[in-house]
């Protein structure tokens, strides 16, 4: 590791003297690179010298203990020597999270997908509570989201709703929400107070970029529609609705939420891009070995992950055996982050577990 680290220092003490270069400080692409390289590593740059600092510090006083007789000088040598040894204790660890390699989609804007399950009309309702929950969630990070396409139903629920996230590290915070969310409550329909138990689905995909993922139009079959609203009333007069159809596999995707045909054509491919992408990195996550597929879950869609059980007002994550009993905050106020960070902190813990 200690190799590792000086490699590290040098790479950012290399990049640092050629963004000074006129060279590089001439070419706004070139510094961007160099800066953006720089900043990645800035964190783990840093923590490595204040252990090296910490180092110099505990040689210092484990010098004096051997070579000083002065009774108050040992006893203050000692307290420093407890604290170097508590100290590099602590940055060693920081040092091993830093040094699990990043997902290199972390940064990315996000494309989600809710559909309903088991539990009809019920289920139906849980993805519009989702897809609320998730907005607050959204809002309270200062993220935006672009809804790409929705199929409502007469009771206020979705059939199912795909949307995307664009912000500051979307990826990273979202990526653990894929998988089967089951919710168990009283519907407003039922009159003998029975709970009942439905269940929705959630994908959670980065963003692909056309570089990462070039389409050969020729396996693409397009078609277009007038979109409709629930109950197949008609929402607008145009053929503006955009199917596209994969061939080599038969996905299809929808988009009809925009009023220009052009518009929905371009949310399509984007949804579509990225579902293939994400096809591609499951399967990439499959050729390794089966450690990779951490203990946080792999974002498999026919995995439960989560209950939200509403008479208790209790949420459970199964992956982690998290059971918070704030469930009406959450749910209203997108409070998402002590079930978020609690899945990264357990995620890491699992890669370093595999290091």
């Amino acid at each position: 590791m200690h190799e590792k680290l000086l490699a590290v220092a040098e790479e950012s003490a290399r990049l640092t003297v050629a963004m000074a270069t006129q060279e590089v400080a001439s070419d706004p692409g070139a510094y961007r690179t160099h800066a953006k390289a720089h900043a990645e590593i800035a964190d783990l740059v840093a923590c490595f010298k204040q252990y090296q600092q910490s180092e110099v510090g505990l040689a210092e006083a484990e010098a004096i203990l051997r070579e000083e007789d002065d009774p108050e000088m040992v006893a203050l040598a000692g307290e420093e020597r407890d604290e170097h040894r508590a100290s590099l204790e602590r940055l060693d660890q920081a040092l091993r999270v830093l040094l699990v390699p990043k997902d290199p989609n972390d940064d990315k804007n996000t494309i989600v997908e809710i559909r309903a399950g088991t539990g009809g009309d019920e289920a139906a309702l849980f993805v519009a509570d989702l897809f609320r929950m998730y907005t607050r969630f959204t809002e309270r990070k200062g993220w935006k989201i672009d809804i790409m396409n929705s199929n409502p139903t007469e009771l206020g629920g979705y059939k199912e709703i795909s949307f995307m996230i664009m912000g500051d590290s979307v990826y990273s915070q979202m990526k653990f929400e894929g998988g089967v969310h089951r919710v168990q409550r009283v519907p407003d329909t039922e009159t003998q107070g029975r709970i009942h138990t439905s269940a929705v689905t959630v994908a959670v995909m980065p963003e692909a970029e056309e570089v990462e993922l070039e389409l050969n139009m020729g396996d693409l079959q397009f078609d277009v529609f007038r979109s409709s609203g629930p109950g197949g009333q008609s929402v607008n007069t145009t053929d503006s609705a955009v199917r596209i159809t994969y061939k080599p596999t038969g996905m299809i995707v929808t988009c009809q939420d925009e009023k220009s045909q052009h518009k929905n054509k371009a949310k399509a491919l984007k949804v579509l891009r990225s579902r293939l992408f994400d096809i591609k990195l499951q399967e990439e996550a499959d050729s390794r070995s089966e450690q990779r597929r951490s203990q946080v879950g792999s974002g498999d869609r026919s995995e439960r992950i989560r209950t939200y059980n509403f008479p208790q007002n209790r949420l459970t994550d199964h992956r982690i055996k998290l059971s918070l009993s704030s469930l009406d905050r959450i749910m209203a106020s997108g409070e998402l982050d002590d079930v978020v960070n609690a899945l990264i902190a357990a995620d890491r813990a699992a890669k370093l577990q595999e290091d």
